[in-house]
């Protein structure tokens, strides 16, 4: 069972690889690198702990799979979230923005006398962001 489970994390691990090289968007690669490979390395890691028979290995093997779990996918919110808000990287948004709604409901909430966002979108807008420019 514990060889099966490393080698279905390594795949998993192989794929969130694959999704990086192959995906164009910026926003694409970090979501595969983050669902892939956190899936892959808590799946090896388990696949180790199954395996193993002293504790300390297991309870090592285990809590490093909680912190992988706990850190991975804030990490990546946090790029992603960063990555959106930088200026000169292409980034893909499919749907509605929400946060660039949020953004332009708070521009129009500040008052006559301050100036809106370059980059904020008409309400329910969809938006394609390439460098610097916002086309809707």
């Amino acid at each position: 069972m514990g060889p099966a489970l490393a080698l279905l994390g390594a795949a998993l691990t192989l794929l969130a690889a694959i999704g990086v090289v192959r995906f164009p968007d910026v926003l694409a690669r970090m979501h595969a690198l983050t669902k892939a490979s956190t899936v892959g390395v808590v799946l090896a890691l388990l696949g180790g702990a199954v395996t193993l028979d002293h504790p300390n290995d297991v309870t090592t093997l285990l809590l490093a799979a909680a912190l992988q779990l706990l850190t991975l996918p804030v990490a990546a919110n946090l790029m992603s979230r960063a990555t959106y808000m930088a200026r000169g990287i292409a980034s893909h948004v499919d749907g509605v923005d929400e946060l660039a709604e949020h953004r332009a409901s708070e521009e129009v909430d500040a008052g006559p006398g301050s100036a809106p966002a370059p980059d904020a979108p008409a309400h329910g807008s969809r938006v394609r962001r390439s460098g610097d420019d916002a086309t809707q």
